[in-house]
């Protein structure tokens, strides 16, 4: 596997050190684990979904939260009081955390929990200073021609 160093990049860049560490991140394997399973989906085009795989837990034993731009998700699974004989165990129960990175002005909007099936909705809400805007070319200012009244 190639490694960068992006070292260079905090020395001439400003403001991008947030970027430089995603890579730096996303190039450790053992950061994200696969457990449990999930899906990140675009529902449409601000709109997100993950769906993340956790059999065997109740509502009271997963965690989400968030926290500036990252998602922190936990499972804590409760210490079972009776021991069970499994002849095969193949529905892990293993306690878990993951954590996604959110972009600018994504936000988690709800969490529903159906059919060991965590669904967490994101949403992209870009405030009005920051959409785009059109510039209707000749168009007069209402207030530069309040202006120009008064001064006549």
């Amino acid at each position: 596997m190639r490694t960068y160093d992006f070292s260079p990049l905090y020395r001439s860049a400003i403001g991008f050190d947030r970027l430089a560490q995603l890579f730096d991140d996303a190039q450790r394997a053992d950061t994200q684990p696969g457990y449990p399973p999930y899906n990140i989906e675009l529902v449409s085009e601000d709109k997100y979904r993950i769906t993340m795989a956790v059999a065997g837990f109740d509502r009271s034993e997963i965690e989400v939260e968030t926290e500036r731009d990252t998602l922190k998700i936990t499972g804590r699974k409760a210490r079972e009081e009776t021991s069970r004989n499994f002849l095969h165990r193949g529905i892990a129960s293993r306690n878990f955390e993951h954590g996604f990175q959110l972009a600018d002005h994504v936000r988690v909007v709800g969490a529903k929990l159906d059919n060991g099936l965590l669904n967490i909705e994101l949403a992209r809400e870009i405030p009005e200073a920051l959409k785009l805007r059109k510039i209707v070319i000749d168009a007069v200012n209402d207030n530069a021609q309040v202006l120009e009244k008064k001064a006549a």
